[in-house]
């Protein structure tokens, strides 16, 4: 690449979005800048204005803008005339697939990283990501165990549970493009899984061989839709349905929790449980304030309470039951089985074949409503993952993703496992939790400090250690002693857990946000607030209101005999965004109170973002409005550059690799358009931010 003036406003070739190029003489220079217009009355405003910027360079490129050129041997024109030929290239109709195109080019786009994602582990922050994960993963898994088991009478276990999370770990943090998505058995798939039970038990049918053949017909429609481009349709999942589905989980974490407590009954059990239960939430939530924005304690003692507060709190209640008078009530314990064997009276592979024909197809609605799930529940943990607020900058592969999962899904059948996926809230907790971040002292209008500061994240480390790690340490939790050590834990500290980890996915989610905007009194709330830009308060009233009848519809379809069609209702939510919103709501309005989930180079690989317009200035969380790093540059490059070229089409032709994407990042950077913003922090939770 020819080199270029330092002080010039060049912007990447793969991301140009102008037709003209800077030519090799000023006098060409003149007539491309001519020629130009005629392209520019197609384009923005804010397109215009930096596409002019890219033909007239700084001041000083004008001055000796002749020697300069010279020095470029004409190596602009060959670049700029390869991109004039790109941007002429129209998008694909909808309706035109292109089978593998989206696989391929995931793997192109992810390839050249693979081995510095090994490399970049070498970081703090991997340590206590490991741990932290390992805990958040593994409680709430042995809770669902306990549900499963009591609903499906033994027929998933720990060790089922156990090693579902194995196998989702190490298939997605060695083979994944994205592998800081935690892959595990979430709460969807635990209702799922006892509601095909209770459909399917009263026939007689082998419950295992026909979750089996579930399996296997979803491996072969993930693998339609991934070979298909179906991820393509990520374009349109924004922050709306994101909320709500994970406004859902959290409130299903919630509830499993206190099932757990109801199943002790009204003795003694049933009250130090309880008191177990809300001690286990309350330390939990004190370690992560006083790790988060606390003034209190040195440096070090935070960090360590931020990173280790959880896990070290369960393993104290593991044991504060048994202090005094306390040792003497029997709590219920977590059933464990022998190690490395089935909970139930079987082998490892099932016999698939041990099935009346008629059962094999009556299997295939079941896996169309699991795929649905499965899409919708797996893509959104990857969206969330590689939200707008993480400064990321290696490339997303949701297509290759979807295939892997698949795989995943067709190999727990024939073993006779929970099938896992993307877990919410844990992976964008694993996320967070590899911040490296930077304290940040809030100032005033006046710009004079306010007394108090939060975080900013610097950046991600993006690796594959941490995830293959807690994924071999759940093995390891399988052997014989750690067994036993897992029978030792009270059922009320898993309850704890639940409560914490829902109160988290609920502090943090924008439903939350926006009815505590709602609550606020006007006079108290800063004028800077984004929501404050919104003219009609009663928008904001509606569309949270929209946000909680769907909230609302999910959970309650959920505790019917229909439980199982609501994957259906969750998918519903894409179309009733894209569709019915933009007819109540103005793009400023949207612009404010939804946005797109992930950053535009996150959604390269499913072809660009939705929801956001030259126009609107979407917020993290219907609330939240960032001008660091990985946000700001975000939302810059996608309201200078949109989405009119397809990103599919910059992969297809090799615009991929490490110092493209370095190359991309930094252009873009120099080419963001001032904005009146303000930084809202959302307080760290514990265990999921990284050291200073």
């Amino acid at each position: 690449m020819a080199n270029t003036d330092t002080n010039s406003l060049k912007l990447p070739t793969a991301l140009d979005p102008g037709g003209g190029a800077p030519s090799a003489t000023t006098g060409t220079a003149a007539s491309a800048t001519a020629g130009s217009n005629s392209n520019s009355s197609r384009k923005s405003p804010l397109e215009n204005l930096v596409h002019t910027h890219r033909l007239r360079g700084s001041p000083s490129t004008a001055g000796g803008g002749g020697a300069h050129e010279q020095n470029n041997d004409g190596g602009d024109d060959e670049e700029d005339e390869e991109d004039e030929d790109e941007d002429n290239v129209k998008p694909d109709k909808w309706w035109k697939i292109h089978l593998f195109r989206g696989m391929i080019n995931d793997i192109r786009r992810r390839a050249p990283y693979y081995w510095s994602d090994f490399a970049d582990a070498w970081d703090y922050r991997v340590v206590p990501a490991t741990v932290y994960m390992y805990f958040a993963n593994i409680m709430p898994a042995l809770a669902f165990s306990l549900d499963m088991f009591t609903k499906t009478d033994m027929q998933y276990g720990v060790n089922e549970v156990l090693l579902a999370s194995v196998l989702g770990a190490v298939v997605f943090s060695l083979l994944a493009c994205q592998p800081l998505v935690i892959v595990g058995v979430t709460g969807p798939i635990t209702v799922f899984n006892y509601t095909v039970y209770d459909i399917m038990n009263p026939t007689g049918t082998n419950y295992l061989a026909f979750m089996c053949w579930i399996g296997i017909w979803s491996l072969i429609f993930h693998w339609i839709l991934a070979i298909t481009n179906s991820c393509n349709w990520l374009k349109y999942v924004t922050r709306f349905p994101c909320d709500i589905f994970g406004f859902y989980v959290a409130c299903i974490y919630l509830q499993k929790g206190i099932q757990v407590l109801e199943r002790f009954g009204n003795d003694s059990p049933f009250y130090l449980s309880v008191a177990v239960a809300l001690l286990v939430f309350m330390i939990a939530y004190a370690c992560g304030e006083l790790g988060g924005a606390s003034p209190l304690f040195w440096h070090p003692v935070r960090v360590f309470l931020k990173d280790y507060g959880t896990p070290l709190t369960v393993i104290f209640f593991t044991g504060f039951v048994h202090f005094g008078r306390m040792n003497e009530i029997e709590l219920e314990k977590l059933p464990t089985s022998k190690s490395f064997f089935p909970t139930a009276d079987r082998g490892w592979f099932i016999h698939f074949w041990d099935i009346p024909v008629s059962d094999v197809f009556l299997a295939i609605p079941f896996a169309i409503l699991l795929t649905i799930l499965f899409w919708f529940d797996h893509n959104v943990s990857s969206l969330i993952a590689q939200g707008t607020e993480f400064p990321l900058r290696k490339p997303a592969g949701f297509h290759w993703d979807l295939f892997l999962l698949g795989l995943t899904t067709g190999v727990a059948g024939l073993l006779g496992l929970p099938f896992p996926n993307g877990l919410i809230p844990q992976a964008p907790f694993h996320t967070e939790s590899l911040c490296v971040t930077v304290a940040v002292t809030d100032t005033d209008e006046a710009g004079e400090e306010k007394g108090h500061y939060s975080y900013k994240p610097t950046h991600v480390v993006e690796q594959r250690v941490s995830n293959l790690a807690q994924g071999l340490l759940t093995l390891g939790t399988m052997s014989g002693p750690l067994l036993v050590v897992l029978h030792l834990i009270p059922q009320a500290v898993l309850a704890g857990l639940f409560f914490i980890m829902g109160y988290q996915a609920l502090e943090g989610n924008g439903i939350t946000a926006k009815i505590l905007f709602l609550c606020r009194d006007k006079a108290l709330t800063p004028p800077s607030h984004p929501l404050r830009r919104i003219r009609r308060r009663a928008a904001v009233w509606w569309f949270v209101a929209l946000e909680l009848v769907g909230f609302g519809a999910t959970f309650a379809i959920t505790q019917t005999v229909a439980a199982i069609g609501f994957p259906v209702f969750i998918l519903a939510l894409i179309p009733v965004r894209a569709l019915l919103l933009p007819r109540l709501f103005t793009p400023e309005e949207l612009g404010l109170l939804d946005g797109p989930t992930a950053s535009p180079f996150t959604l390269e690989s499913v072809g660009g973002s939705y929801g956001h317009s030259e126009h609107q200035q979407p917020q993290d969380e219907g609330v939240t409005s960032s001008s660091s790093d990985g946000t700001g540059r975000a939302r810059a490059g996608e309201a200078v550059f949109g989405s009119r070229k397809s990103a599919e089409d910059r992969a297809e032709r090799g615009r991929a690799g490490p110092e493209t994407s370095r190359e991309k990042s930094n252009d873009v950077e120099m080419a963001r358009v001032p904005t009146n913003t303000s930084t809202v922090s959302r307080r760290t939770q514990p265990g999921r931010s990284g050291g200073e």
